[in-house]
């Protein structure tokens, strides 16, 4: 047997211990005393509920006392939200999942990765065997050039090595995503801003080979989501008909105006753009500082102005969760709000907002009864100071706790 690489086998034993933790039967009951429940809908907040949690649902809430033999976890009049929503991530591996979860995200869309490594972490969850967050696929990126390791997993694409330049050669690779189950089609309608050697503004599809993506994912009933730095190449996509736009650096007011009127979601990812502007992190490339420094200030006036016309906007964090990485979507809730968006807009962006986004608003994204119970408790009001969302206390998912930071005492 060949031997692993330090690093592959260090990444096993922490996966096989991640599986290897006990699940609670399926059957027990939990009721959080002592809450202070924000509907994020609203920005009402009820003092003293009770919740009560059952099956992975919120079966109640309000303020009788929990019903017998349920185990009880006094919040302590701390504040519960909903688990929180990345519509953003590339996570690809069962410690980085770990590591979203624990800062508060129960919900995520995958916005690409390697080998269908999303499919694969999706069906770990659903089928119990790992804990969450709940996770959206999308594959690989559909791009002129797509990932080396896509011909890997689909040797038959080999003739693309040269490039994706044909509308059939398009449809090929959408459906090869479709058909190993991706939820999402992801587009790189621009090139990328993190990679030195790229022009974020640079258009990659036009407008009638974006109609292709949109419209065979379509045929699965399946939305597209659009990478979309530059002006030319977002406009297109929206025309194009993607359910949102991711980054949208240099949007212009044309496009914003037609994306309210559209319903397309406005996804910034600002914080990852901080990323690129500082030392460490995810990216740590000078060329890369310079680009983030001046394109962050262009990005935060695109926040201000899909505010000002009504654009929906949604939150991502556009990482890993990986062991260097620096933003996390609680920080980009921190973002959205420094942007120009109320405190209770960016809890939103990362909730209900996202929710609509996903097609999940009847699901997740609200403390609500029959919703799922995916939760999140934090040590301060957030609708007053939003920086409280960096740091939860506790978190469920799946009606199952995750995370638990409410005490250390012995």
């Amino acid at each position: 047997m060949p031997r692993l690489l330090p690093a592959v086998a260090l990444t096993l034993a922490v996966s096989q211990a991640l599986i290897a933790q006990p699940a609670p039967p399926a059957g027990d009951r939990i009721a959080l005393v002592n809450a202070n429940v924000v509907n994020v809908a609203t920005g009402a907040v009820q003092d003293g509920q009770t919740l009560v949690l059952a099956g992975g649902r919120i079966q109640s809430i309000g303020t009788a006392a929990p019903p017998a033999g349920v185990k009880v976890v006094n919040v302590a009049n701390r504040w519960v939200l909903p688990g929180l929503i990345d519509a953003h991530v590339h996570i690809a591996s069962l410690p980085e999942m770990r590591a979203a979860l624990q800062s508060g995200v129960t919900t995520a869309r995958s916005a690409g990765v390697s080998s269908y490594a999303d499919v694969g972490l999706r069906e770990l969850v659903k089928k119990g065997y790992v804990p969450g967050p709940d996770l959206l696929a999308s594959g690989y990126h559909v791009r002129t050039f797509p990932a080396p390791e896509l011909f890997l997993t689909d040797p038959d694409l080999g003739d693309l090595l040269g490039g994706v330049t044909t509308v059939d050669a398009i449809r090929r690779v959408v459906r090869a995503n479709l058909s190993h189950g991706a939820e999402w089609i992801k587009v790189t309608a621009t090139e990328r801003a993190g990679t030195p050697d790229t022009d974020p503004r640079k258009q990659m599809f036009s407008e009638s080979e974006l109609e292709v993506i949109v419209g065979e994912a379509a045929l699965k009933s399946v939305p597209v989501m659009a990478h979309a730095h530059g002006a030319e190449g977002a406009h297109a996509a929206v025309k194009a008909g993607v359910r949102s736009i991711e980054h949208g650096t240099y949007l212009t007011e044309e496009t914003l105006s037609l994306m309210a009127k559209m319903g397309t979601f406005f996804v910034p990812t600002a914080d990852i753009v901080n990323d690129l502007a500082e030392p460490g992190g995810d990216y740590d490339n000078p060329v890369l500082q310079r680009r983030g420094q001046m394109m962050l200030p262009i990005l935060k006036h695109a926040i201000q102005r899909a505010k000002a016309l009504n654009v929906k906007i949604g939150a991502g964090s556009d990482t890993s969760y990986g062991a260097k990485s620096i933003t996390t979507l609680a920080r980009e809730i921190v973002m959205l709000a420094d942007s120009g968006l109320t405190p209770l807009d960016a809890l939103q962006a990362a909730t209900t907002r996202n929710a609509e986004l996903l097609r999940l608003e009847k699901e997740v994204g609200q403390v609500a009864q029959g919703f799922q119970a995916d939760l999140i408790v934090v040590a301060g009001n957030p609708l007053q100071d939003v920086r409280t969302v960096l740091d939860p206390l506790l978190v469920v998912s799946n009606g199952k706790v995750a995370v638990d930071r409410l005490t250390f005492g012995r």
